[in-house]
């Protein structure tokens, strides 16, 4: 029949999608692996070539699922493990409930690679301080993985073994989207985001020779602050690998008391929602010293004397968020660098280091409570929909009737079963 056939032309392509994708990945580790960053870039940008930006590749993989399951619903075939036999009358029927296998959970405790989130406003020298980062890994002979995510930058500094422009075409996007530069770069983030699960096979296949991971990001910091994206790609590579935050700060502009405040209100937001240990990096020292800064962030007093001169309410309103951020301001980690000429660069990977025990430390045994406790709740949520799906069963004579739905007793659904209904939604919301 034409279904039939339609189903038939859908699972060879899926089989033939998941061989391509095997595929990419091999030639993507394999040139990685051979030191060659213009192969890895061109294999993983041959891995990502079915990754359509118009959508057209998401409807297809949706029209897919949906003819799959449908085929399924019509057949019934090993719903209850018996190729869709109806079980003998009076037989207790045998369930096969699957357990859904989550695509990334929390990996093994390693101690390096450790993985770095190099953020900052714009203008803060991020670019610039992956190029000296490189220099010095080069130089050092430090194994490093290093990942480009600003899909709008012109040209790079430094050498990437993977760059999300080999992936999204961020004008593509702002054209087809409609969307301005901002938007275009929120944009292509979020589609990369969806794919960032092979971006970490990639370097999960490097780990053991790797000693650092650097993920250069675009300056609109809001990707980090409430963006999707920007908590998935942090999740993962905190599930994977020892992650730190470097947060770039321009000490220049920050000699200001209230755009000083701007920035560590920036920077205490991020860290609070990424759950990372978080290391301030004040840049261009060659220009200003962040002395300053260091002396703000430990005596109040200091800062209080220093926003007196601001004569306008902004300057009030730093000087009372400098007594609310002396917490914030205890848990973090401080370094002076500069990108130029490559001074605290040797203070920085230092930093860096503490801020990789520091994970160990204080941060995963944090994410593995959090990774039983959500083991649990899925657990007793899964024994709840079993036992609801026995009382089913019971009230109408047997799962062929449950799964089909036209038992001709079965009887109407009750406020109670509404109200295990929106249980089980917010067991699964939490």
């Amino acid at each position: 029949s034409i279904a039939s056939m339609r189903k038939g032309f859908l699972s060879d392509a899926s089989a033939a999608s998941a061989r391509s994708d095997d595929a990419g990945s091999e030639k993507a580790a394999s040139a990685v692996g051979q030191g060659g960053i213009s192969e890895a870039r061109s294999a993983v940008s041959d891995k990502f070539a079915a990754m359509e930006i118009d959508g057209t590749a998401a409807e297809a993989a949706q029209k897919s699922t949906a003819a799959t399951a449908a085929g399924s619903t019509n057949t019934r075939k090993g719903a209850d493990g018996t190729g869709g036999e109806k079980p003998a009358k009076g037989a207790e029927p045998r369930m096969n409930v699957a357990k859904q296998q989550l695509r990334y959970q929390l990996g093994p405790a390693r101690r390096s690679p450790v993985a770095c989130l190099v953020l900052g406003m714009a203008g803060s020298g991020k670019t610039t301080l992956m190029q000296r980062i490189g220099v010095h890994i080069h130089e050092r002979k430090i194994p490093s993985y290093v990942i480009n995510l600003d899909p709008a930058v012109s040209k790079l500094p430094y050498g990437c073994n993977i760059d999300i422009r080999d992936t999204v075409n961020y004008k593509e996007v702002m054209k087809q989207y409609k969307l301005g530069p901002n938007g275009g770069i929120m944009t292509s983030l979020n589609l990369f985001a969806t794919k960032f699960d092979q971006v970490m096979d990639l370097m999960e296949k490097k780990a053991d020779d790797m000693t650092h991971v650097f993920v250069d990001t675009p300056g609109q910091i809001e990707v980090f602050t409430w963006s999707a994206s920007g908590t998935i790609i942090s999740e993962m590579l905190a599930l994977s690998f020892p992650t730190v935050v470097l947060y770039v700060v321009d000490t220049p502009r920050t000699a200001s008391p209230v755009t000083f405040m701007s920035n560590m209100l920036y920077a205490c937001s991020i860290m609070y929602k990424l759950k990372l240990p978080f290391i301030l990096v004040f840049n261009k020292t060659d220009i200003t010293s962040s002395d300053f800064a260091t002396e703000w962030m430990t005596d109040y007093e200091k800062f209080q004397e220093a926003v007196k001169e601001e004569k306008a309410y902004a300057g009030s309103l730093s000087a009372s968020m400098g007594l609310v951020l002396e917490e914030f301001y205890r848990n973090i980690i401080t370094v002076g660098v500069s990108a130029v000429t490559g001074d605290g660069i040797d203070s920085l990977f230092q930093k860096i280091q503490e801020g990789g025990e520091e994970y160990h430390r204080t941060y995963r045994p944090m994410m593995e409570a959090r990774a039983k406790s959500k083991a649990e709740r899925e657990e007793k949520l899964a024994a709840k929909r079993v036992a609801k799906l026995r009382k089913q069963m019971e009230a109408t004579g047997g799962l062929e009737e449950v799964v089909t739905g036209k038992a001709p007793g079965r009887p109407k659904k009750t406020d109670d079963d509404d109200d295990e209904d929106e249980e089980e939604e917010d067991e699964e919301g939490g």
